[in-house]
């Protein structure tokens, strides 16, 4: 059985590539929560309850955003299907299968 050889293109993200664009996303939250904090400390009014909300609210959405392995890309690819080969045997082959044969 003959098989495509693999693409350049579709080959996935090597592991560490991903570990470090994911913490780098993470990074980037967290970074962003902790200004949500100190704004939330500043700030008066309405402006500090959005603080708030962003700095109770960002650490899901961090987690979130840095769990999601793969991009966009890889997500779409679907993968190939691949058919068994199916065998059709008649009811001749039984019958003359179990003539005895003299």
């Amino acid at each position: 059985m003959a098989t495509e050889p693999q693409s350049v293109t579709s080959l996935e993200v090597a592991p560490e590539q991903e570990r470090r664009g994911r913490m780098l996303r993470y990074s980037l939250a967290m970074t962003i929560r902790f200004v949500c904090v100190i704004l939330s400390v500043v700030l008066h009014g309405w402006l500090m309850w959005v603080a708030i909300a962003g700095a109770v609210f960002l650490p899901y959405f961090a987690v979130v955003l840095a769990n999601n392995v793969g991009s966009a890309a890889t997500k779409t690819k679907s993968a190939t299907a691949v058919a068994a080969p199916t065998i059709s045997i008649g009811a001749d082959a039984f019958v003359n299968a179990s003539s005895p044969k003299d």
